[in-house]
């Protein structure tokens, strides 16, 4: 997995960019989605070893991924979000290739992330909602999850 991850980043030869841009790999989603979360870790200004390691715990946990597979793409999702100009291209590919259900779960894993400094930020908030609407997951979803980790706190 960890060769694949990295190869994400490399254009294969022969192969334009805009060929068959509705399929992507699982690795490509799990980057996504990790890119995604690292965002919301970032928003407060103070990206620390426990938002890091919320965002490891988070993404270990949903994609069954080993330590090294899991530091490896995070490692990937944190030089994507750095060098991103805008989130959609993350979104689109997590909303076109997963089912509302994933979609809701990918909304409580940002919840996890945002909320693991012990405070919410306001621009942490504003990111999930976004997310959330581009998501097509409606506000009522978006607060249910957003309890659902406050309870498991």
């Amino acid at each position: 997995m960890i060769n694949r991850i990295k190869a994400l980043f490399a254009t294969p030869q022969g192969v334009a960019p805009e060929a068959d841009k509705t399929a992507h790999s699982v690795d490509e989603l799990h980057l996504a989605a990790a890119a995604l979360l690292v965002e919301a870790a970032h928003l407060d200004e103070s990206y620390d070893e426990v938002e890091r390691q919320a965002v490891a715990q988070a993404i270990s946990h949903e994609f069954k991924l080993s330590d090294e597979e899991c530091e490896t793409l995070l490692q990937q999702a944190e030089a994507a979000q750095h060098e991103a100009t805008d989130l959609y291209r993350f979104i689109r590919k997590f909303d076109s290739n997963f089912g509302h259900e994933e979609r809701l779960r990918l909304i409580e894993m940002l919840w996890q992330v945002v909320y693991s400094d012990g405070e919410l930020h306001p621009y942490e908030s504003n990111l999930i909602q976004r997310i959330a609407g581009m998501l097509h997951v409606t506000d009522r979803e978006r607060a249910e999850a957003k309890q659902r980790v406050l309870a498991a706190g």
